[in-house]
């Protein structure tokens, strides 16, 4: 008798959810420290300042600024992401939250980048910071701002109420997309 083998697809999905898995433990385990946090909210928003007058223009505009200074991605096939961060508003920092994702698609690979999101209107800002959870695409429309062929913004996306940056990607993933991202508030002791 002829001994069955798993499909090799079958094989792959499980190596990448026990990635998923792994990354998701990693963000759970062992959460920064308010000073770790606050120290990578500012180098991530002094580099996405010196990034372009436009950007410093908008953070001093937006009624709050979601920063995620490190967020990591990795999968193959399946792919998960985690990062920790803050709700910063006029220089204070005002609650700590983390992001987590899951996709399938042709993802392979490890990366690191950094994530801006910056509510422009008090009203997006309360709708935030009132839900108990909030995911990018289901709950919000947010515009993923990147520049033209010209290092121009385009003006129509700038004048929506969230906009979302990603930058100071490091590794073998070139994903941006940020649909599907759930955003849950942490309440960090130390």
């Amino acid at each position: 008798m002829l001994k069955q083998h798993q499909p090799i697809a079958g094989t792959r999905v499980r190596i990448a959810a026990l990635l998923v898995s792994a990354l998701a433990l990693v963000g759970t385990a062992r959460a920064d420290s308010k000073i770790e946090i606050d120290a990578g909210v500012a180098a991530a928003l002094k580099q996405f300042y010196a990034q372009s007058d436009t950007h410093r223009e908008l953070g001093n505009k937006a009624a709050a600024m979601l920063v995620f200074p490190h967020v990591t991605k990795g999968g193959a096939g399946v792919a998960g992401a985690f990062g920790e961060g803050a709700l910063v508003a006029h220089g204070r920092t005002i609650a700590y939250y983390k992001m987590t994702s899951a996709s399938v698609g042709a993802t392979l690979g490890v990366a690191q980048r950094k994530e801006v999101v910056l509510f422009m209107t008090e009203r997006a800002r309360d709708d935030f910071v009132a839900s108990q959870g909030w995911t990018i695409g289901a709950d919000t429309g947010v515009a993923v701002v990147s520049k033209g062929v010209g290092g121009q913004y385009d003006t129509e996306t700038l004048r929506k109420p969230i906009l979302a940056f990603v930058f100071g990607e490091k590794g073998l993933i070139g994903d941006v997309s940020l649909e599907g991202t759930k955003i849950s508030k942490i309440m960090i002791t130390a």
